[in-house]
């Protein structure tokens, strides 16, 4: 996924002088080439994010497009006050990226675990949550960002992370994108849970279970009129994200129910339970430890259909 924004960033900046990449000590090789064709345009902040903030927000108010990009624990737990009210507040034209989000730097223990930053975001006023589901998805979701022209925040994987889409699908701020049809149950996944919910499905498959995956890549707004389709056609449908379950994509999910009852679908909310992850490990391992591999998933479906 970072390669793909990396890559995306620099296409988008040789088009658009306005484009300036402001990081917080990381990705310097990463951006390159991005360096050798828009060397006044990238600034290295150093781990002062709080100030790369404010930076990101005077330039947004002087006609730039600013992008600043961090570990997403860094770019967002650490300067949120200066996210709330530098960005927020006066609705600027500001791309927020966060870099390993959920479970990416499992390895690096507690300090790198981002599990809370989509429920802190998406409480924003102004504020656009964007969780690309694959590489396809993150080229697409900065194009749309910048052109937004107001706060927006882009939830990253790390790298490596497998290709769902093989070609551009139709991309559009708050709308979903389903990636595969079924009819028994819908599963909703954000960010890069995406392949993990694509494998879920196939098993399920397996299992006589008809499966839709939609990639919700956008957690506020909300598709709205998907998810009136969606929970009036199926039965059961299930959220899933690599981040807490308090107030983050399934939160978001059932205040959107409370607000449209009576529905004929029952919501079954797949994440991170309420507590801190001490164990350690690598993504896949972290994803075990908190129910979140393709078998785990699949199976707390079959649960939620009273068919384990």
């Amino acid at each position: 996924m970072r390669n793909a924004f990396a890559a995306e960033l620099t296409e988008l900046a040789t088009r658009d002088e306005r484009i300036v990449l402001l990081s917080g000590d990381i990705g310097n090789r990463l951006f390159d080439q991005y360096k050798r064709v828009c060397p006044q345009r990238f600034f290295n902040c150093g781990v002062a994010e709080a100030n790369m903030t404010g930076m990101a927000a005077g330039m947004a108010m002087s006609g730039l497009r600013p992008v600043t990009y961090s570990i997403a624990t860094f770019n967002t737990y650490r300067c949120l006050e200066q996210i709330r009210l530098d960005i927020c507040y006066h609705n600027l034209p500001v791309t927020i990226v966060g870099v390993g989000a959920g479970l990416s730097y499992a390895g690096l223990g507690a300090t790198h675990h981002s599990m809370e930053d989509i429920t802190m975001l998406r409480m924003l006023p102004e504020m656009t949550v964007i969780c690309p589901g694959d590489a396809v998805e993150v080229r697409l979701a900065l194009r749309a960002a910048v052109k937004l022209a107001r706060p927006v925040y882009i939830r990253l994987g790390k790298k490596n992370e497998p290709v769902v889409h093989p070609n551009e699908p139709p991309f559009e701020i708050g709308k979903g994108i389903v990636v595969h049809n079924g009819g028994d149950v819908c599963v909703l996944s954000t960010g890069n849970m995406l392949p993990g919910a694509k494998d879920a499905a196939l098993k399920l498959q397996k299992q006589g279970v008809s499966v839709q995956v939609v990639s919700m890549h956008t957690v506020k707004p909300l598709d709205s009129e998907l998810l009136k389709d969606i929970f009036s056609d199926f039965a059961i449908v299930v959220s899933i994200e690599e981040h807490s379950l308090q107030g983050g994509f399934g939160g978001s999910i059932a205040e959107w129910v409370i607000d449209h009852q009576p529905l004929k679908g029952k919501l079954c909310r797949i994440g991170i339970k309420d507590k801190f992850l001490h164990g350690c490990g690598d993504q896949e391992n972290a994803r075990y430890m908190t129910g979140l591999t393709a078998n785990q998933i699949s199976e707390k479906i079959l649960m939620f259909m009273g068919r384990s």
